[in-house]
């Protein structure tokens, strides 16, 4: 089992889930992707998780995401687990969970950690982009939940910093300064940025969100 890490190709897979058989690269076309595992099904915080992932779905298509969930039970399983997600979160699950039984996802991706379980997957993020590269891994224990608003957060900096030479400070959020990149001189700087470069450190540039 290989350890996926930043940068590598999000391995594909064809797997039985929720909606039918899916392939991940055909259901993810050319658009970015979030895939997350849960230790099982009808589990407390794994149905809250969910629930809010429905929830949040508009927000990742906003951004060109399609979300993939993963669980090691079967499908028949997952239908009704469905069923209690949506009538106890007041939400339509709308996006595929796969039926890992089998675990060839959960190892493919690494998700089972055996000093945590060795048979429940940890609660795992993947997020990957177009070029199918791995963009950001989380990995949180079985007792905690995600925070959605944080993969909004990391995914609307991930788009920006691909396309413009920035990086993103701490707790940054959509529409705040941003820092110019360490390998651009400061006089490149300035023409390339026309809403202005604040230099607070020669090294430290701030400048206004491109996209704002």
């Amino acid at each position: 089992m290989a350890t996926i890490r930043l940068g590598d190709i999000a391995p594909d897979f064809t797997a039985e889930t929720s909606q039918g058989t899916l392939n991940f690269y055909d259901y993810l076309e050319d658009g970015w992707g979030i895939l997350f595992s849960h230790p099982a099904d009808f589990t407390p915080v794994c149905t809250t998780e969910l629930g809010t992932a429905a929830k949040f779905k508009g927000e990742f298509e906003k951004r060109n995401v399609k979300m993939m969930a993963l669980s090691v039970d079967g499908a028949a399983s997952h239908e009704e687990w469905i069923k209690d997600i949506n009538e106890t979160q007041n939400t339509v699950v709308n996006f595929p969970i796969i039926a890992d039984e089998d675990r060839k996802v959960s190892d493919l991706y690494d998700m089972i950690h055996p000093n945590a379980d060795d048979t429940l997957t940890v609660r795992s993020v993947f997020i990957i982009g177009p070029d199918k590269k791995v963009k950001l891994i989380l990995t949180y224990p079985a007792s905690t939940g995600r925070n959605f608003y944080e993969l909004l957060r990391v995914i609307d900096s991930l788009q920006l910093t691909a396309h413009h030479k920035v990086a993103t400070p701490a707790n940054w959020e959509h529409g705040e300064k941003v820092v110019v990149s360490p390998s651009i001189p400061t006089d490149e700087a300035k023409n390339i940025f026309s809403k202005g470069v604040e230099e607070v450190k020669p090294y430290l540039r701030l400048t206004p969100d491109p996209t704002a």
